[in-house]
This record gives C-alpha cells, structure tokens and sequence, in this order.
C-alpha cells in the first residue's frame, strides 16, 4: 500500500518544490505582475507623484531618504495586514496556485477544442503563416479583440462576486486587506482564482477557437518581452500601484480609456460612495458603460478594508484566510429560515 503510494507522493512534493522555486524567480519573469520592470517602471511614477506632492507642501529640498520613506511608510509596514500579505503570498502561491494552473490549462484548451472540433491547443500554435504585414494587423486586432472581450468577462466576474452573497464571502478575502503594497494583489482565495480561471479561460478559448476557423490558424499577438503588448503596456504603467497607498490619477477623461492606480483604490475603498465601482480591470469603459465608473479628484475619501468593519480584522492568518469563507456560508445556510416566504433580501457587504 505504502510502496504504491510513494510515486504519488513524490510526484505532489516535487510539484511543490518546483512551484517553490517558480515564486522565487517572479521578480525575473516578465509574466509576473512583480517582475522588476513593473516594480522599477511603479517607483518612477511613485517618485513623480512624491515630487508633485513635495512640491504642493513647499517640503524641500526632497531627498533620497525622504523619498524611501514615502515609498515604504510606516503606516503600512507596521500594520500587521501588510505583513500578512507578504506570507500569504509564498503560502497562496505555492500551495494554492498549481490547482489554478492546472484548472485553467484544461479549460483553455477543452473550449478551444469544443469551438474548432480540431486538434488541441499546442498543435494549433505550431501553425503559422510567414510574417507579413497583413498577418500584423491581423494579430494586432486580434489582441484587442481577445482581450478586450476576456476583460469582459472578467467585468462581469468581478460585479457578480460583489453582488452573489456566496461568491462575496470568498472575493471578501481579496478586500480584507486594510493596508496595501504589492504583494497585496496576490491575497485571492483559491475560489475566486478558480471562478476567474473557469469564466476567462472559457472566453480565452472560445475567442482563440473562433479566431483559428475564421483564419484557418491561429494568430499571435504582438509581444514585449513574451507579453501581449497591451498587457505590456498595463502593466508597465504603474500597475503595481494599483495595490498601494500611492494615488495615482491620469488626468482627464484618460482614466476613462486606460486604467490608472486611482481606478483600483477606489475600487477597494469603503468609504460609502465608493462601494461597487470601478470593477474593470484593463478597459474601465465597461464601468463608464455600465455606470459602475468613479473617480473622485482625490484620494482624501479612500480608506481600504471591508465596509462596517470595526475593531480587529478576523482575517489574520494565511489559514484564517482560506477557511473563513466557508465558515461564513456555512453558518447563513444554517440561520436561513426554511420557508420562502421568510428569506430576507441578503446583504452582500454584511
């Protein structure tokens, strides 16, 4: 029994070890949303905005120091949140992240199949046509296409996990945080990554799928460093942001058309007015089309954490993390009353 058992074992610890080292090498891998580029590209635009505010304060003259302690405040990193977000991340990404991978790779891959009724998904992308610049404008409009319509999806993944009581209790994880760095991005519960890696794989496939029978192969999109280019771009500029206390704002109707840091703090805020907006991730027009767009000229309002929450959070350890949510379900199934006529409208922030 034992002896039958030891290659299945072996294989799961050397799945782990390996994923070990795959989190080790994020910083280095231009896939990754804390590969160093992104990292380096964010300090520039924090040390703008700290030159912008020094300037407004008449605090000069600025200095390397004061610059660091502006980047790296004590608000946050004294905060036991944030501290959590760091171990949450080696704990989530290793333990939690192969079953994502490997959720979505049969899901890319089943849908594609499914639309071309034709050979798998690596097959497909071994056929291509010479480069020419038909096949350029091809690729290029397929890249806004395909990510613009899987952005979608992932919209009305992220409105649905506000608005489903269950799937709150789970996307709740994610906005528990009450400080933000970085590493903050990576508190998901692994139910929230398998509802993003079912919805947007799916549309991943079914738009790759689609693609392949219209062209007769399956075009690739333009690429940085191995990365679609518009990916590229929203990362690059100032994405790691997104998930700190630096507010960043682009000017105008530009946080319209391409999304700034300001778009996701507000997002995360709990201030009242902010509750339920700002839900896209790479094209806000589907808040601005959907009016769940809001952009307020300052960050004065923005506080992060769960709505009516008082006292100490009880999402305080990575295990806590991954088991309250299904404490919480648990507990209203047991408190629902059992006739129709008795249930309640149910309050998704509660």
């Amino acid at each position: 029994m034992i002896d039958a058992l030891f290659p299945y074992v072996a294989a799961t610890f050397a799945a782990f070890y390996a994923q070990f080292w795959r989190v080790l090498a994020y910083p280095v891998t231009s896939g990754q949303r804390v590969f160093w580029l992104y990292l380096l590209s964010s300090m520039v635009f924090a040390y703008w905005v700290y030159v912008r505010r020094s300037k407004a304060s008449g605090n000069s003259p600025r200095s390397l120091r004061s610059f660091a302690t502006f980047l790296f405040p004590k608000e946050v990193w004294s905060h036991s949140s944030a501290w959590l977000d760091v171990r949450y991340f080696f704990f989530h990404q290793v333990l939690g992240k192969l079953l994502y991978v490997i959720v979505i790779a049969i899901i890319l891959n089943g849908t594609f199949q499914w639309v071309t009724g034709g050979p798998n998904l690596v097959k497909a992308t071994q056929t291509v046509p010479s480069p020419t610049w038909v096949s350029f404008v091809v690729s290029f409009g397929y890249m806004i296409v395909v990510i613009a319509i899987v952005d979608f999806v992932a919209y009305i993944l992220h409105y649905l996990q506000h608005k489903v009581p269950i799937l709150w209790e789970f996307h709740k994880v994610h906005h528990s945080a009450e400080v933000m760095h970085p590493l903050s991005n990576y508190r998901e519960h692994p139910i929230d990554n398998i509802a993003y890696a079912v919805g947007t794989g799916a549309a991943f496939g079914a738009m790759m799928g689609l693609a392949n029978n219209y062209f007769g192969y399956l075009p690739s999109m333009p690429e940085i460093l191995g990365v679609p280019l518009i990916l590229f771009l929203f990362n690059i500029a100032g994405y790691n942001l997104r998930h700190s206390h630096v507010w960043l704002r682009w000017p105008g109707r530009l946080s319209m058309i391409f999304p700034s840091p300001a778009h996701h703090h507000v997002h995360h805020s709990r201030h009242p007015d902010h509750l339920d907006k700002n839900f896209a991730f790479v094209f806000p027009m589907w808040d601005v089309l959907f009016r769940t767009y809001h952009m307020p000229e300052s960050d004065k309002d923005v506080e992060f954490g769960l709505y009516g929450q008082q006292g100490e959070s009880e999402y305080s350890s990575c295990w806590r993390l991954y088991y309250i949510p299904f404490r919480n379900i648990a507990a209203k199934q047991r408190a629902a009353p059992k006739s129709k006529d008795d249930n309640a409208p149910s309050n998704p922030k509660a």
